[in-house]
């Protein structure tokens, strides 16, 4: 990510988006950047989500549905919505989602636990609930280019981070070699 963006990360959010069985609620279509914008001040869509599933991601237990290509829309209009999820968010209209839909379709993303996805801050998201018996746990990484750091935080820094500290990057091979070190410490 820091070559996509040409410099330094820090993180804007960490949040684990838990659907738990048969009560998994809903999060309705809306951009994740029409948030960071309107309620922190963040001042450009410079920010990627990493998503890492926890549990097995499936058709049937409210998987994240993406609109393909929505973020080329650019920041869209989107009403404040305060008591539907568990806070705040900027969602998007009936009209302007089968708009979107009909031009890029919808596409749910499934994996095991370990799955990851990553997606830009502007693309049209959503997730219905999850009236099965399968849970569907899934932890969200927000990198945010650090001179594009948020200016008006309106928001607990629980919610939206104001260290704006880089992240030091480790050497490609750092995971392996704490596997390598994990393994041989149990052996």
């Amino acid at each position: 990510m820091e070559q996509l963006f040409g410099e330094q990360l820090y993180m804007h959010q960490f949040k684990i988006n838990a659907k738990a069985a048969f009560t998994g609620d809903v999060w309705q279509w809306h951009q994740d950047y029409g948030t960071w914008a309107r309620d922190d001040g963040m001042p450009e869509p410079r920010a990627m989500n990493i998503a890492v599933f926890l549990d097995e991601v499936m058709p049937i237990n409210g998987p994240l549905m993406l609109i393909p290509r929505s973020q080329r829309h650019g920041t869209l209009d989107a009403g404040h919505d305060t008591s539907t999820t568990s806070y705040p968010l900027w969602t998007l209209d009936d009209a302007v989602v089968t708009k979107l839909v009909a031009e890029g379709g919808i596409v749910a993303p499934t994996g095991k636990p370990g799955g990851v996805l990553l997606f830009h801050g502007n693309l049209v998201h959503g997730s219905a609930p999850n009236i099965t018996p399968y849970p569907r746990k899934i932890v969200y990484l927000t990198l945010n280019a650090v001179s594009n750091h948020i200016r008006k935080p309106t928001r607990a820094e629980w919610i939206a981070h104001q260290d704006f500290t880089p992240i030091a990057p480790v050497a490609d091979g750092a995971l392996t070699d704490y596997a390598r070190a994990y393994r041989q410490a149990a052996e």
